[in-house]
């Protein structure tokens, strides 16, 4: 079945709304990564510490995220056409699968060097980091931290997977300043090995959400069913319909950020052709008025045994 232009119409403004909202945030993180990231990497080289650098390099790798972030949902946004009859909502997904392989990379740079630095046991030579490196952490703690809470607001209010891993990178950026604070403060201590444990710490964070952003939109790139919650709903809200005698299929798929559903309905054999069309219609319509996740909704109309 076939949207109508309201509904269309409909679909295009949610689309513009939040490209803009998603844009505005994104804004919002270049600058203050930019900021962050600077102030944190300065503080590293002043101090000495290689944790705070590590912690540095995070930060910047967070503005490289955000612009591809702001890529993706760029296209994703995009009308339907004649070569992508489906739309463009999977370019998120590459947008999020582009950012866990930046996460990765990152990671594995601070890792390899962190490793080194304890396996060499030289650890006389490592200087003592500066109180510099422990006020940077703290002020990138609370930084990051709200930054998580404030994307995550508005990737759930558009509900959008690539902005949504965009806050999960802030928060892994949170919990791996934690760990410089910690390794920095070690440190400090009279144990100079904790700065590079702590640099280790940082590789694990970020090699997490490396994985769990890329799982998740893998999942969305390969026709992942929906959640049964979801399909219990829609399947109550169409057998509760009172011309619907049977439902003989009912299947969803992700596709980006938005469900795609398949139905197989039974109604009164006796129907003309005229009155099972207006039946389907009415259960079309109804499913993307009260699912708001749902794009489309195929339906096929049996003769009831």
């Amino acid at each position: 079945m076939k949207k109508n232009r309201n509904t269309e119409r409909k679909d295009r403004a949610v689309d513009d709304h939040s490209k803009k909202t998603a844009n505005k945030v994104s804004a919002v993180s270049i600058i203050l990564n930019a900021l962050l990231s600077g102030f944190k990497l300065l503080a590293g080289i002043i101090a000495n510490s290689n944790a705070m650098i590590s912690d540095a390099i995070h930060s910047a790798s967070d503005v490289f995220s955000t612009i591809v972030v702001m890529i993706g949902i760029g296209f994703s946004v995009q009308e339907a056409d004649k070569e992508h009859p489906y739309g463009h909502e999977r370019m998120e997904c590459v947008a999020a699968i582009l950012l866990s392989a930046v996460l990765f990379i990152t990671g594995a740079g601070i890792g390899i060097q962190a490793l080194q630095d304890i396996l060499e046991k030289n650890y006389e030579s490592l200087e003592t980091p500066g109180i510099l490196a422990l006020i940077a952490a703290v002020v990138s703690i609370a930084a990051k931290e709200g930054m998580y809470w404030y994307t995550r607001h508005y990737a759930k209010q558009i509900d959008s997977s690539a902005l949504m891993a965009d806050a999960w990178h802030h928060r892994s950026d949170a919990f791996s300043s934690i760990g410089a604070l910690i390794g920095i403060a070690g440190s400090r201590m009279g144990f100079p090995v904790m700065d590079a444990v702590a640099s280790l710490a940082i590789f694990a964070f970020i090699m997490k959400a490396a994985f769990d952003i890329f799982k998740d939109a893998l999942d969305k790139m390969v026709d992942h069913s929906g959640d049964e919650d979801t399909e219990r709903a829609i399947y109550d809200c169409v057998i509760g319909h009172e011309d619907v005698l049977g439902i003989d299929l009912l299947q969803s798929r992700i596709f980006g950020n938005k469900i795609y559903v398949d139905l197989e309905i039974a109604v009164d054999a006796t129907y003309t052709l005229e009155k099972a069309h207006e039946v389907a219609e009415k259960i079309h319509e109804k499913i993307e008025r009260d699912f708001p996740k749902v794009k489309h909704v195929m339906i096929h109309v049996n003769p009831a045994s």
